[in-house]
């Protein structure tokens, strides 16, 4: 018989400091408990009020140029939450503030294993209440000229996606991971963003990149990594592709439960395929996440948040 599987939050609170890729704001940020069926939400320390909470959503979404960046109702606004979501998402936390006193998400090494390290820090305790996913129940999918982006049903979440540049560097590189028994830590968490030389001087000049460098980026100069010390997986570009989709899918305000695929796509195609999964009621239903019993848990199981096994029930 399947088990119930309930929602987590974190059993206490910890706290980093970093500088904002794009802002170069430094910013201290604290991860903190949050009571069951609230979801991750932001709290600007830095603005007084009711108006400083931003619920993280896809209908808050607000920009996404080379980052995902929600909003409220009153205009506040916190950037580059996909990294933070993908590991909120991966080890499997339902509910939490996030405290932060700038304007955006410190980029720390530009992956998600410096938050997915505060998570196991702080620990994970479980909630009074089921854990409820979102189920795909059909194809649902965005295209633009030759890229796009969809979500199909499948029983576990799985991310696939495949890139395509120009430098020699990257090329051509396609991967994908089933998000089960630690997968998360193993194969997408370490994985940076990534840019090229070339682009540089003009992102800046447009106000973007002002916190960026070689110990949060990866960067591409034709066919050399300038990093000092290389790639962290051989095909680390399109798995930092899954990490920011990842992220950018935990805007659902739930686990999904499907396929996700993407191709030469980014932030903007994440968020309007969102958008397309919610518009249609037929594609999509919510379920109570179930796990079924085994004789002994892996041992990254702990930190395993994707449900394995779900199933729709009453």
């Amino acid at each position: 018989m399947n088990s119930a599987v309930k929602q987590r939050t974190l059993k206490t609170s910890i706290g980093c400091t970093g500088i904002g890729l794009h802002t170069g704001i430094k910013a201290s940020m604290t991860l903190c408990p949050a009571d069951a069926d609230t979801g991750i939400r932001f709290k600007r320390t830095d603005i007084s009020g009711r108006q400083a909470v931003i619920p993280a959503s896809w209908r808050n979404i607000v920009d996404s140029r080379l980052c995902s960046s929600i909003a409220n109702g009153d205009g506040v606004t916190i950037g580059t939450v996909e990294h933070l979501m993908a590991a909120l998402a991966g080890l499997g936390v339902d509910n939490a503030l996030i405290e932060i006193n700038g304007p955006e998400v410190p980029i720390m090494d530009g992956s998600a294993a410096p938050f997915a390290f505060l998570i196991e820090c702080a620990g994970l305790v479980e909630q009074d209440a089921p854990r409820r996913a979102v189920k795909v129940l059909k194809q649902v999918e965005v295209r633009e000229d030759n890229r796009f982006a969809s979500l199909a049903p499948g029983h576990v979440f799985s991310a696939s996606f495949d890139i395509a540049f120009d430098s020699p560097a990257v090329s051509n590189q396609s991967h994908t991971v089933e998000l089960v028994n630690g997968t998360f830590k193993k194969e997408v968490a370490r994985a940076r963003t990534f840019g090229f030389e070339h682009e540089i001087a003009a992102l800046r000049a447009a106000g973007m990149l002002l916190g960026g460098s070689l110990d949060n980026a990866v960067v591409v100069s034709g066919a050399k990594v300038l990093n000092d010390t290389g790639l962290r997986y051989p095909n680390e570009f399109v798995r930092h592709k899954i990490l920011d989709s990842i992220g950018d899918l935990y805007l659902a305000g739930r686990p999904i439960i499907g396929r996700f695929h993407g191709s030469r796509s980014g932030h903007a195609m994440n968020h309007r395929l969102l958008a397309g999964l919610f518009a249609d009621a037929e594609a999509w239903t919510l379920v109570p996440v179930t796990a079924p019993p085994r004789a002994a848990e892996p041992e990254d199981a702990a930190t395993d948040g994707m449900p394995r096994a779900a199933t729709a029930g009453a």
